[in-house]
């Protein structure tokens, strides 16, 4: 049972970090205004392919912070951080 409300809360509040708005991003927490810049200066570029992608364009994003992303919702390319 705490799987599938956990499944469905992540399902109610995911997003998709390649479709965030700036607002949106500002709302993670542990994101902050200077992050949400970097990200949005990274997507212009070109979408995030993946995890790992986003944290190599991305300065200040690491394993331990896109695990914490993650489990608020945030998805690249659809899918949540596997370590």
């Amino acid at each position: 049972m705490t799987g599938a409300l956990l499944c469905a809360h992540l399902c109610v509040f995911a997003l998709e970090i390649n479709q965030a708005s700036e607002a949106e991003l500002d709302s993670i927490k542990g994101m902050g205004p200077a992050m949400t810049r970097k990200v949005l200066n990274a997507r212009t570029e070109k979408p995030f392919i993946n995890w790992k992608d986003l944290m190599s364009r991305v300065a200040g994003i690491g394993k331990a912070k896109a695990q914490h992303f993650s489990e608020q919702g945030v998805l690249v390319n659809g899918l949540s951080f596997k370590p």
